[in-house]
């Protein structure tokens, strides 16, 4: 088979206008009956749909006119410098619908309140004539109507003197206007939806305001025909404009909800410097980002953010990190350390050599990270998603059986209440509660998490996230610092294996591995002034030390299992060894010619945070395991000096994955690495954590990236993961119940025993209520813990 037919593309693109779980699902199926589409994912709160397609069947172009059918709106995406400079055009996308949802809103809200003020003297004419408006079985709309006409007849007794003819006819003109103008968005995306067979929130919307006018229409200019067939010649205008003002009032504050959910992705984003200054043979140049070419030396005043990723050649002061990795105090910044760009200078000068460009930097991978997590789906959604395939159509048969059943309970008033009541269920009843319940509280705790330097990546890890019962830790570089010292050297004979020269054989070998027990060993060549010679046969021995020739010498470095195969006597060195072991020291054993002749003890220390952080896991009920390849004597020591009761020691990298499937089996697993040694066994965990040293991520290494050395963000991710969780759970409970209570009220559930109905305008506050609760639930998420 030709590779281009199997091969796969993705492809992110902006979709307008969906407001609720239906809106959403409605999008996804489209895309799914696409040809060459293998899989789509809407996200209603970023307003966007991935889809993952084959380019061979269709194209980008091709989805985007897919979506643009259904009613919705879609664009391509845009060719922007990088995804940084995209991000920064979403964000002022979001902050105009905002605006407009604002206007549209008040507008029609004020247009409302006048046609209430016009409906006033129709209210008191239908009392006096004994018809529908002689009953106000809504409490609360009864109340703002007595209020109303009591203060608004000395106002404007001149109203009340107008003709209900007339005043109908001014009702009706402004409710018209309000569906051409406002309300046209839900007109035009229901009749979109029906004729591809689905429904959606618009569709509740657009029957429930379009039955309320087409009733009152008829009313105004055919009300003896109603009055013929003993149906009271009610108009409900003012409910028809005050339904679409608050709906849209509503989707105003789930706009601005929805911004704040995505601060931390905007901040993260605007972290980027529009230019940089660049030192060239005749000075400083300030110059646009995209100008900046790798190799340019770049210039920091006090103050400034870094513009791009570098390495330091100059530095007179600490860097500020923060911002990408929650480490709260500035970092100080030597020649040859790594700067990332968006971080902010301390008070001296900086110079570095730009390295990583555009969307290579640190910052631009940490965006397209929280992006792709703030798009996916954690699987509980599954169940909303269950449910408002089904909803919509349920609650539109339930608001018939409505209008039914008030209509033959009494033929000469129960239309009009029979159509109010139906109105009210088709309103309550729009379920975009539902559709935000997960993915609202999905962004705002991966973006709280990212504001600690913790990159959750999307629903799915989080919510693994949540469930787990044992942490994995890795020993070098998690719990310790992962920088090894030299800390101790003893010898079998002062005179026949001097330390100078022992030190020259093992860091002439050990300067050909890229352990970091060998990187300690050649660092202490260095400080001692100690030339380090090349070796010859050079050989690395994975999980036991190394080998090789040094001037004519063979010279082995490493464990007593390795001086065991090689047949080298060291029954002297392994004493000296156990103790070095029993003091938390890691022995390197060294011969030279096959002759032992020194053990090398060499210390990690230990990071001050591991300790306190390990005791937070443990009080979260958590079991912590010391996964290590190090000796069973030095793991020991490590784990009691940090509070670690279960160890697995002397453990090779192939059984780190045997050992993460062995603790699986007592449930849930979480593996902390370094993202690279240990990527098999994060890969083979519930949720793989990799810790980062800031600039040093492996960003593609596990579920969870931790932008700092410190298990302290291990601790605050899964807090954030469990309380996410409980968020989700809260809003999903919410959304439900609120329908199973709200529905029957609509229906009119009250009016047999205390005779209350819930008028529609009231049924449209509480719709919009129970969205904006949903996201506001999640909000708390953004905030730190109490």
């Amino acid at each position: 088979m030709d590779a281009t037919q199997t091969e796969t593309a993705k492809v992110t693109f902006p979709v307008a206008g969906m407001t609720c779980a239906s809106c959403q699902a409605f999008v996804q199926r489209t895309l799914e009956h696409e040809p060459g589409v293998q899989s789509a994912a809407v996200n209603l709160m970023l307003n966007e749909a991935t889809v993952w397609y084959s380019p061979a069947k269709t194209g980008v172009e091709r989805l985007v006119e897919a979506v643009r059918g259904t009613g919705y709106g879609a664009e391509a995406p845009r060719a922007a410098e990088h995804l940084i400079a995209e991000q920064n055009e979403r964000d002022r996308e979001l902050s105009q619908e905002y605006h407009k949802l604002r206007f549209q809103a008040v507008v029609t809200l004020a247009l409302g309140l006048a046609a209430m003020l016009l409906s006033m003297p129709l209210m008191q004419m239908a009392g006096a004539e004994g018809g529908m408006g002689a009953v106000h079985v809504d409490p609360f709309m009864a109340a703002i109507s007595t209020w109303a006409d009591a203060l608004l007849r000395p106002m404007l007794p001149s109203l009340y003197s107008v003709p209900a003819a007339v005043l109908r006819v001014a009702l009706f003109a402004l409710s018209l206007f309000v569906l051409l103008w406002s309300g046209r968005q839900f007109f035009v995306k229901a009749w979109s939806a029906l004729r591809h067979g689905a429904s959606d929130m618009n569709v509740l919307i657009a029957m429930g305001t379009g039955s309320a006018f087409v009733y009152s229409s008829v009313a105004t200019w055919a009300p003896r025909w109603l009055e013929s067939h003993g149906v009271a010649p009610d108009v409900y205008f003012e409910a028809v404009i005050l339904i679409i003002g608050l709906i849209l009032t509503g989707n105003m504050l789930e706009s601005g909800a929805k911004r704040r959910t995505t601060t931390a992705l905007m901040t993260l984003a605007r972290l980027q410097a529009p230019t940089a200054r660049v030192e060239h043979s005749g000075g400083v140049e300030e110059v646009p980002l995209d100008q900046v070419q790798p190799g340019d030396v770049v210039v920091v005043r006090a103050s400034e953010r870094l513009p791009v990723d570098g390495e330091v050649m100059e530095a007179s002061s600490g860097v500020d990190e923060s911002m990408l990795t929650g480490e709260s105090m500035p970092v100080e910044k030597k020649p040859g350390d790594r700067v990332m760009g968006g971080t902010l200078n301390g008070p001296g000068l900086l110079r570095y050599r730009a390295t990583h460009l555009g969307g290579d930097s640190v910052l631009a991978q940490m965006v397209r990270l929280l992006r792709d997590a703030q798009s996916s789906r954690a699987p509980i959604q599954r169940l909303a998603d269950q449910v408002s395939a089904v909803f919509v159509p349920c609650v539109i048969a339930i608001a018939l059986l409505v209008l039914a059943a008030w209509w033959l309970a009494a033929p000469s008033s129960g239309l009009a209440r029979g159509i109010s009541c139906a109105v009210a269920v088709l309103i309550i009843a729009c379920p975009c509660a539902m559709g935000l319940a997960v993915p609202a509280a999905v962004m705002a705790a991966t973006g709280r998490a990212a504001s600690q330097g913790i990159l959750i990546k999307g629903g799915e890890p989080l919510q693994r996230l949540a469930s787990i019962t044992t942490v994995i830790l890795d020993k070098t570089g998690t719990i310790t610092q992962g920088r090894p010292q030299v800390v101790r050297l003893e010898t079998c004979d002062a005179a026949a294996f001097p330390e100078r020269r022992i030190i020259e054989l093992a860091a002439a070998v050990e300067a050909g591995s890229e352990h970091p027990l060998a990187a300690a060993l050649v660092r202490y060549a260095r400080e001692k002034a100690i030339e380090v010679p090349k070796v010859q046969a050079f050989r690395a021995l994975p999980g036991m030390g190394a080998e090789g020739v040094c001037g004519g010498t063979k010279v082995t470095v490493g464990s007593a299992r390795l001086f065991a195969e090689r047949g080298i006597a060291a029954e002297k060195l392994n004493k000296i060894a156990d103790q070095f072991a029993a003091d938390g020291i890691t022995p390197l054993l060294m011969a030279w010619d096959n002759q032992a002749a020194a053990v090398i003890g060499v210390a990690d220390p230990i990071k001050p945070t591991s300790a306190p952080a390990i005791a937070r896991l443990q009080r979260l009920g958590l079991r912590v395991v010391m996964l290590t390849g190090d000796r069973e004597a030095v793991a020991r020591a490590v784990a009691r000096e940090v509070g670690i009761k279960d160890v697995e020691a002397e453990t090779l990298p192939e059984g780190k994955v045997e050992a993460v499937e062995r603790w699986r089996k007592l449930g849930p697993v979480a593996m902390v690495g370094d993202g690279v040694n240990d990527a098999a066994a994060m890969a083979h965990s519930d949720a793989g954590i990799a810790m980062a040293a800031g600039s040093d991520v492996a960003m593609d290494a596990g579920d969870v990236v931790i932008m700092r050395s410190d298990l302290s963000g291990v601790v605050d991710a899964i807090e954030t993961a469990r309380r996410a969780m409980r968020v989700m759970k809260q809003n999903l409970f919410w959304a439900f119940l609120y329908n199973v209570i709200a529905v029957p009220i609509a229906a009119g559930a009250l009016f047999p025993k205390f005779g209350i109905l819930l008028s529609p305008v009231l049924a449209s506050a509480a719709m919009s209520v129970s969205s904006v609760s949903v996201v506001t639930n999640s909000l708390r998420l953004a905030r730190p813990p109490r």
